[in-house]
């Protein structure tokens, strides 16, 4: 029995797809990135991270407002009691999509279980989006691991 279904909440029916996974230009090499998965869209968050590595955090997120996207999204509650809430988000927007925080889904949880009234969060521009996006919207069909 998962821990979901052991403690009543609903399980997650889109998971995040927030791990390692072997990927290279050519799909299937032997680079390793950690990518973030919702619905069709798959995004490369180690060169999201990359990219926003130094940058101020631009945004103010109020984890409450955030909460109901939780039952998307698989959360590992023993690595959330250990994430660090000074850490940024990572957020994008999605075309026709609006924003979507595509790193710090741990970090929300963790929020709202702490009684956490903000997070911080950097948002990629349109072109930071689309390089670190790996399947979705114009990237078709693409390498899906």
């Amino acid at each position: 029995m998962s821990d979901s279904a052991a403690t009543g909440e609903p399980i997650p029916t889109v998971p995040e797809v927030s791990s390692t996974h072997p990927l290279a230009s050519g799909c299937g090499g032997s680079s390793r990135v950690e990518s973030f998965q919702m619905m069709a869209w798959r995004w490369d968050i180690t060169t999201a991270k990359k990219l926003t590595r130094n940058r101020a955090a631009e945004v103010r997120i109020e984890p409450n407002e955030w909460a109901g996207m939780l039952r998307l999204v698989a959360i590992n509650r023993e690595h959330a009691a250990q994430v660090d809430l000074s850490v940024p988000l990572i957020m994008a927007t999605v075309p026709n999509g609006g924003m979507l925080i595509i790193d710090g889904w741990h970090r929300l949880y963790k929020a709202l279980t702490t009684e956490v009234s903000e997070l911080y969060a950097v948002v990629l521009t349109a072109e930071e989006e689309l390089a670190c996006r790996m399947h979705g919207g114009e990237k078709g069909q693409g390498c899906i691991v």
